[in-house]
């Protein structure tokens, strides 16, 4: 037994110490990692905390066509926005705003639905404001304290609706859109303004540049103290201005002479280098009036009108290619030795013939005759042409157009582009269709009808393979590294023999007794194709497809037209022969005729004006270089067009970007 029990109280004091001690180290060494360790990034977080960027759009990039005129550039503008504040307060505010900016009752209702659902946030009542209304409001200031301006760039499309579907144009990137790995990697914030189509979104990053901001104070609750006051600000950068290939001047004509009451594509190209030169569809849309945010009545109207003035013909819309398809079929049967350019065929033309089972006729009812290629390619014979793809056989036929790219896109750099529709092979009817392939079914893929849907670009491209030594680049709207040295898309496989027999046939489409003789040209001569295109839902699709030169040259064009509901190729061939014209006229120099064609000159009693109709040998000559000389001379032309040499080129190019 013990007689002194421990002390209980020391015990605890030890205790009471410890704890004590423990406490305060924990404490110390939280002080020494929060001030010492980590006391940069919480001041930081703490301005943060205190100001607000908002922010300074950057210029988007300049888009220039390759003459150096202007397709899209930025101009000065205001954004109005309205401080975060008690609801009646802004509502007044914006009551207020209405006669200056033009509001009318549905934009005020709009206005506070957005508020509602940020209360927090800055109310940009508009975003492309004029000077005079960004002036008339700043000499008010003083009803209007809680208003905030701020001068930003707002893109511009001179051509406006000219270029709709070529531009394409920028509204507030989406939350959808934010998600994507390369708005994030570029660090994209809600409210900036991107490309949504055409150019503008192929070639975002390059002309987007990268935003600023001013620096504003804001109080606990995120309300901003001064909006006149800026704590800081950090200067953006404009985007990169890019060189299209695309001739402006052109485009603009080619909008100016399609008839308003019609719908379809032009497609312009230059054969030797795949660069774009028009790119139309018709009806078209302002992209000015989209820029910023499109307004609700306009969108729903563009989205309910049956004529689409959304759909961009020229490569999200497909057609059945009908007679101008001939031509391919010819060069395929040509490629393989089946035919050549004075191959008749053992059935004559009496307007139709059986074969299989199946009856088909010829357009022309009381038939061709005995014709040879060239002949048939001119009076487009489909009796020629339904034995020439029983020849070739379904199998190969298939086969061929999908080595020719009909199933794939041209690969142009714009979004959208559709596939074609044809088939790869005989299994491919069963696949698609849920049938197996008949014999038949040969007679109408070689004069392209049946499951052969193809886009204005898709026919233009092909025919530039036919214009140049049977080999074509893929088309493109920007000149880089890639597009400069790309091999040929399409090989024909053809040489000039081959091709001659092609040409014979196109070129006697335009000459006397041609479908297309009133399209023919004074100066140039012009060589296609026509076609009528079946249209289930109405009147066909008339069709042209071809290209034109200075007589005794090398083609320098290829156009595509397709005219919606134009019944015959008669549509279309006016409309190509004109812009050939007007690109030739400007490339060689000559006074721009309005009246260039046979037909228009004939009906203006100028038909023997210039006699040059009558003018024997009027021909073009197939290039005798190869398709890399062909590039290098479409570079050259280029280059010419700067002012500088080839090999000046790249010096230029440094010393501008050195210069920006």
């Amino acid at each position: 037994m013990r007689l002194f029990q421990p002390d209980t109280r020391q015990r605890r004091s030890n205790g009471a110490v410890f704890a004590v001690t423990f406490i305060i180290a924990v404490l110390l060494t939280a002080f020494f990692h929060t001030q010492v360790m980590t006391g940069k990034a919480y001041a930081e977080r703490s301005e943060e905390n205190r100001l607000r960027g908002i922010p300074i759009p950057a210029p988007r990039g300049t888009i220039l066509d390759r003459d150096g005129e202007v397709v899209a550039t930025s101009i000065t503008s205001y954004s109005i926005a309205v401080l975060p504040g008690d609801s009646a307060l802004v509502l007044n505010t914006i009551n207020d705003l209405a006669p200056f900016l033009g509001l009318a009752g549905e934009d005020l209702q709009d206005l506070m639905e957005r508020r509602n659902r940020r209360p927090h946030d800055l109310l940009e009542v508009t975003n492309r404001a004029t000077f005079s209304q960004a002036a008339a409001i700043e000499e008010r200031r003083a009803a209007f304290p809680n208003l905030m301006v701020v001068e930003r760039p707002q893109r511009f499309y001179p051509a406006g609706e000219a270029i709709g579907h070529l531009s394409g144009y920028v509204t507030e990137i989406t939350k959808e859109q934010l998600e994507l790995p390369e708005y994030r990697q570029a660090d994209y914030k809600q409210g900036r303004l991107i490309g949504q189509a055409g150019i503008e979104k192929q070639y975002e990053l390059t002309l987007a540049g990268r935003d600023g901001a001013r620096f504003v104070e804001v109080d606990a609750k995120g309300r901003v103290v001064d909006p006149r006051a800026t704590v800081g600000a950090r200067a953006p950068v404009p985007g990169q201005p890019i060189e299209l290939t695309l001739d402006l001047k052109l485009q603009q004509y080619t909008a100016s002479i399609f008839p308003d009451t019609m719908k379809g594509a032009v497609v312009a190209m230059v054969p030797s280098t795949g660069e774009i030169l028009t790119l139309y569809s018709h009806p078209s849309y302002d992209p000015n009036a989209f820029v910023g945010r499109i307004p609700p009545r306009l969108w729903g109207a563009l989205n309910t009108d049956a004529d689409k003035p959304l759909l961009n013909r020229t490569i999200t819309a497909r057609y059945p290619p009908a007679s101008t398809f001939k031509t391919v079929t010819a060069a395929i049967g040509v490629q393989r030795g089946i035919v050549n350019q004075s191959t008749r065929m053992p059935i004559s033309c009496t307007g139709g013939m059986a074969y299989a089972g199946r009856y088909s006729r010829c357009w022309y009812r009381a038939g061709h005759g005995s014709v040879d290629l060239a002949q048939a390619i001119e009076n487009s014979c489909n009796v020629y042409f339904y034995q020439l793809g029983i020849r070739i056989g379904l199998q190969e036929l298939s086969r061929a157009g999908a080595r020719l790219g009909f199933t794939e896109r041209t690969g142009i750099d714009l979004p959208g582009e559709l596939r074609g529709t044809f088939p790869k092979s005989l299994a491919w009817y069963q696949e698609y269709f849920g049938n197996a392939a008949v014999p038949s079914d040969v007679m109408s893929l070689a004069i392209g009808q049946g499951p052969n849907d193809q886009t204005p670009l898709r026919m233009a491209y092909v025919y530039s393979a036919i214009a140049g030594n049977g080999t074509a680049p893929p088309p493109h709207l920007v000149v880089t590294d890639s597009t400069r040295n790309a091999a040929p898309g399409i090989d024909l496989g053809l040489d000039a023999k081959g091709l001659e027999a092609l040409w014979e046939g196109l070129r006697l489409v335009t000459e006397p007794d041609g479908t297309a003789l009133q399209s023919s040209l004074a100066r140039y001569k012009l060589y296609g194709k026509t076609g009528t295109a079946q249209n289930p839902q109405g009147p066909d699709h008339g069709w042209f497809v071809g290209f034109a030169g200075r007589p005794g040259g090398s083609p320098d064009i290829v156009i595509a037209v397709i005219v919606e509901h134009g019944l015959h190729g008669d549509a279309a061939a006016p409309l190509a022969a004109k812009v050939a014209n007007f690109y030739l006229d400007k490339k060689y120099g000559h006074p721009f005729d309005p009246q260039p064609t046979l037909g228009e000159r004939w009906r203006a009693g100028r038909s023997g004006t210039d006699g040059q109709w009558d003018t024997p040998n009027r021909r073009l000559v197939p290039p005798a270089a190869a398709s890399a000389a062909n590039r290098e001379r479409g570079r050259n032309e280029r280059n010419e067009r700067r002012g500088t040499s080839d090999a000046e080129a790249p010096k230029r190019e440094t010393a501008k970007a050195e210069e920006e």
